[in-house]
């Protein structure tokens, strides 16, 4: 095992065992930290596409219901994860579960949206998932899933100030950690939140890399923009930036 591999491998513990001490009140009924019960493929997804420097880091905000919830891989829907991303490995259970909120894994029969179309979109370009990661990371800010008593997705900016600003520091510590290690030019948010988490980790790191910060829209059907031509928007705006050519 390279280095970096092992030192993301380790941060990625450090990261769980971090979120794993929290409590969390307000609005907040269930937490679920994919990094507990289906840490067997978010391993494997480090050990086969996280080593080396990377010119692009992706970041998400948090798990979707459908998606990492189910697999342990930031936007992590079904078919991509088993098919494209080649990911094996076994899914547990979280300690409490909500009923609306089931944990089926592998055979889980929803379909994240936005996983669908970010590695669509991914796979439409670059063809295999190897070419994708030789360059390019994925990785999701925040690792828990938060839910309120009806089941409803809960956002991590939506909990009480005190435990948002506790988790907040944990994450930039995680994010700060890939950031160093991977070295990448390009630090893409997936949305806005992601890309205002990624400026204020870059102005808090005391070195004289100069990232180049900007953000994509985000792949979520809760996004009216995202339902029309999302990989086509997407494709234009990485272009521009400069990311793609």
């Amino acid at each position: 095992m390279n280095t970096s591999l092992e030192q993301l491998i380790e941060a990625s513990k450090t990261l769980t065992l971090e979120v794993n001490k929290l409590k969390f009140s307000g609005k907040v009924n269930h937490v679920y930290n994919p990094l507990n019960y289906a840490v067997t493929p978010h391993t494997d997804y480090l050990d086969k596409y996280a080593s080396g420097k990377k010119k692009v880091l992706f970041l998400g905000m948090n798990p979707g219901p459908w998606g990492m919830a189910q697999t342990g891989i930031p936007f992590g829907e079904i078919s991509y994860s088993k098919n494209w991303l080649k990911i094996k490995g076994d899914i547990l259970q979280p300690g409490i579960t909500h009923p609306k909120r089931p944990i089926s894994g592998w055979d889980c029969p929803r379909s994240e949206v936005s996983g669908r179309r970010l590695w669509g979109l991914m796979k439409e370009r670059y063809k295999t998932a190897e070419i994708f990661f030789k360059d390019h990371y994925v990785e999701n800010y925040c690792p828990l899933v938060f839910m309120e008593e009806s089941g409803k997705n809960l956002t991590p900016d939506k909990l009480p100030a005190k435990e948002r600003e506790t988790l907040t520091k944990i994450c930039d510590e995680h994010l700060i950690k890939v950031i160093k290690i991977m070295d990448p030019e390009f630090l893409i948010g997936i949305g806005k939140y992601a890309e205002k988490n990624l400026k204020r980790v870059a102005d808090s790191m005391d070195d004289s890399q100069n990232y180049k910060i900007s953000s994509i829209l985000h792949p979520s059907p809760a996004n009216p923009h995202a339902n029309r031509g999302w990989a086509e928007a997407v494709t234009k705006q990485l272009t521009e930036q400069g990311v793609w050519s």
